[in-house]
């Protein structure tokens, strides 16, 4: 069944490979198995001042997205200290760790994919290589120019009116946007890929979508799992027929075939982080019911 699921820091915990690899480190899990996903594990990752997550090995994809404060990550041989806005992705089987060298706790949204396994299984997904070469000490802001960065991003989401100011200079002095410009997907919504195949992923990506007043996308479903982290504004979204409230700080989750819409139709604008677990396929990922049922309509014997 869909999930929506809210935060309470009180369930937050470390978990169980870094109990004894971290410091200052914990997690609030808020979508994986327990709540009926199969390839979506989604949390919130905080790590307090002075905090470490020694250097480490997945062997699933991973991607995070800064929420509060700044935090210091290392990927393979390159450090970057990231902040609010800015997101990174771990392909499977890179080095990557964290430091928090601030007086402020730092908070990342995270999902991977598939699942983490839980300690019961008596299997291991993520491993410590031995005497890795350490940078963290050296981390500093991403180059955003440079065009050789492809982990590290920044984006904070579409300003109102966002395509016509674009579009109101001069077409020939306008600076490059980067690769991976936000576009009118849907009626009234924006959508921007963050992390997705080109940037080498190949179980999930992650995107932020942005709801104008009236935006809308109608009732469909796919065939792999979504999940929506509610950044700013409230708004109803419906998942397979019921009707929910969410808020910032808000999860909602839609597994393969449970339909899902929202209808932006009251209040301000509406942003969220939005993934998919596996990659949605080249052709027929989405599947929108109301063309079935005219179909069904136009062929009735």
């Amino acid at each position: 069944m869909p999930a929506v699921v809210r935060q309470d820091w009180d369930r937050a915990e470390v978990p169980w490979p870094f109990v004894s690899r971290s410091d200052a480190f914990d997690r609030l899990a808020l979508l994986g198995p327990e709540t009926g996903t199969v390839h979506t594990e989604l949390g919130i990752g905080r790590l307090g001042p002075g905090g470490t997550i020694d250097l480490h090995v997945h062997s699933y994809e991973q991607a995070i997205y800064v929420l509060e404060g700044e935090v210091a990550v290392q990927i393979n041989d390159r450090a970057y200290l990231l902040t609010p806005g800015d997101y990174a992705f771990f392909p499977l089987g890179s080095v990557h760790g964290f430091g928090n060298s601030s007086s402020s706790s730092a908070r990342w949204m995270e999902v991977g994919s598939p699942v983490a396994l839980r300690k019961e299984t008596g299997r291991k997904d993520t491993f410590f290589p031995r005497d890795p070469t350490r940078l963290l000490h050296r981390a500093a802001p991403p180059d955003l120019a440079d065009p050789t960065l492809v982990l590290v991003g920044h984006y904070e989401g579409t300003e109102p009116d966002h395509v016509s100011r674009a579009t109101s200079s001069d077409p020939r002095k306008r600076s490059s946007a980067g690769m991976d410009t936000a576009v009118m997907a849907y009626s009234g919504i924006a959508v921007k890929m963050l992390i997705d195949e080109h940037r080498g992923a190949g179980l999930l990506n992650m995107f932020m979508v942005d709801y104008e007043v009236n935006g809308a996308a109608q009732v469909h479903d796919h065939p792999f799992e979504e999940a929506y982290f509610f950044l700013e504004g409230e708004t109803d979204f419906e998942l397979d027929g019921t009707t929910h409230h969410l808020r910032p700080g808000d999860v909602a989750w839609a597994g393969v075939g449970e339909t899902h819409a929202c209808f932006n139709a009251e209040g301000g604008r509406v942003r969220w982080i939005e993934t998919q677990s596996p990659l949605p396929p080249v052709r027929h990922s989405y599947r929108w019911p109301a063309d079935w049922d005219r179909y069904e309509h136009d062929n009735r014997g």
